[in-house]
């Protein structure tokens, strides 16, 4: 069986792409006076729908922004390592996924920030070393869990304005995209193309 690499994605050019629409994002929420961030999560409200998708987009202020930027661009950059689709299929598990469990159960509030999309993506890198268990997949999940294994504090409820479940939903999400992509490249190498 031969099978064909992964269509290469250059180191930064996902993450920092994902990154820089963010940035622009909100320069426009900010000319608004952040009016776009009501467009976030309510939770068990129709309004709060469409947040499901735009939450990880919009953020209270330029330093809500930064704070969120270097995990996703780290965490994203060794997630697109993996080639283009599966880095998208894990974007768009973890965005919809923590969005929509946030929606559920969250608590009564505007919940934005790309924060989720952080802690999924932690979830993801290391959910995929104890799924692969390769060499390349432990390595990095090892590396993750000691750059930003401190990205767990995040999870307690005791911290004041953050949307701790909004953390703890996104990771759920990365460790499901991780299992998702697992199962489905254990069928594609069990059932190789001719």
């Amino acid at each position: 069986m031969i099978r064909r690499p992964p269509r290469s994605t250059p180191l930064y050019s996902s993450a920092a792409s994902d990154v820089y629409k963010r940035q622009m994002i909100e320069i426009v929420n900010w000319q608004f006076d952040h009016r776009l961030s009501e467009l976030g999560v309510i939770p068990r409200t129709s309004q709060g729908l469409i947040g499901i998708i735009l939450s990880p987009f919009l953020h209270t202020g330029f330093d809500h922004l930064f704070v969120n930027t270097l995990p996703v661009l780290f965490l994203g950059t060794f997630a697109a390592l993996q080639g283009r689709r599966p880095f998208l299929l894990t974007i768009m598990i973890i965005i919809i996924g923590e969005g929509f469990l946030l929606w559920c159960f969250g608590r009564t509030a505007v919940h934005v920030g790309a924060s989720g999309l952080a802690f999924g993506l932690f979830g993801y890198l290391v959910a995929r070393a104890w799924y692969h268990r390769g060499l390349w997949s432990l390595t990095v999940g090892i590396v993750v869990v000691v750059f930003y294994g401190g990205l767990l504090v995040g999870l307690s409820p005791t911290i004041k304005g953050m949307s701790w479940e909004g953390h703890l939903f996104g990771l759920i999400a990365g460790v499901i995209s991780a299992r998702i992509l697992w199962r489905r490249d254990a069928v594609q190498s069990s059932n190789p193309a001719r």
